[in-house]
């Protein structure tokens, strides 16, 4: 499994495809008038430092943020994304790079809230201090998993919920599935977005067929990789598993992953994906 500290790899493209979904996901919900809730299990500290030394190490926002945020002629569908990294820079000039919590707090509505674990002490600290004043987010120092049994199902019955894991612990996969099941359980109708890291083709297949295993219906497959795997510890591609899709949103996905291929994948390669992993 991939060793982890998100400030290293702020920005990159898996963020900018996660991050992108997470936002026609957030406008779906716009839809109709009753509020909703955003849950997000693996929050971090919502907004990173591109000038951090841990950013600069390795500079992987150069391959993903970087690429885009002066582009002109972007799709309409990566717009609202793009606009939401943009009001952390003001000035114009990159430094700033919004995570999920701080994009998905843009596009809530005056009766939306937002539930934001973080098990990291250091990191929930700084997310507390982020938000507040912010009468619509509560800050949680808590399990992520662990936090969809204390939330769900939610008063407001329509919602968002991102897992977005580490993957830094043995099992990742089975633990991602289990959780989900017993989430879906509590609360059948919401929307899930679980983001996971392109592995080996075997951990893939295995990870397919338990989600398939689950029984649970309607089920959305996303995935985006720029180059063949060749090094073990770099990321080269990953996912996004989405449960109870809003309609539309799966060809969405699709126009606006082609694009992130043509953008981000080195001399034209990579490989997008949107598929219907489990019907209705």
């Amino acid at each position: 499994m991939l060793a982890y500290r998100h400030q290293f790899h702020a920005g990159n493209f898996a963020d900018v495809f996660k991050h992108a979904l997470l936002v026609r996901l957030l406008l779906a919900l716009h839809g109709k008038d009753k509020p909703f809730v955003y849950l997000d299990t693996h929050a971090g500290v919502g907004r990173y430092d591109l000038e951090h030394a841990w950013a600069k190490k390795n500079a992987e926002f150069r391959g993903g943020i970087a690429r885009i945020f002066d582009a002109r002629n972007v799709p309409p569908l990566v717009a609202p994304y793009l606009e939401a990294v943009r009001a952390e820079n003001p000035d114009g000039r990159l430094r700033y790079y919004p995570g999920s919590p701080l994009i998905a707090r843009r596009f809530l509505r005056a009766g939306d809230r937002a539930v934001l674990s973080e098990l990291n002490k250091k990191d929930c600290a700084a997310l507390q201090e982020l938000f507040a004043r912010d009468r619509q987010v509560v800050v949680r120092l808590m399990d992520g998993y662990q936090s969809l049994k204390a939330q769900l199902p939610p008063k407001e019955r329509r919602g968002l919920v991102l897992i977005d894991s580490s993957f830094d612990r043995a099992r990742e996969f089975e633990r991602l599935v289990e959780a989900l099941r017993a989430a879906h359980l509590r609360w059948a109708t919401g929307i899930y977005a679980l983001w996971f890291p392109l592995m080996e083709p075997a951990a893939m297949r295995a990870f397919e067929r338990q989600i398939v295993a689950s029984g649970i219906r309607r089920v959305l497959w996303l995935d985006l990789r720029l180059q063949a795997a060749r090094d073990a510890d770099k990321l080269t591609g990953c996912g996004m598993v989405v449960v109870n899709p809003p309609y539309r949103f799966a060809g969405e996905a699709a126009s606006l992953l082609a694009w992130l291929r043509r953008v981000l994948a080195p001399a034209g390669g990579g490989a997008a994906h949107c598929r219907t992993l489990v019907a209705e």
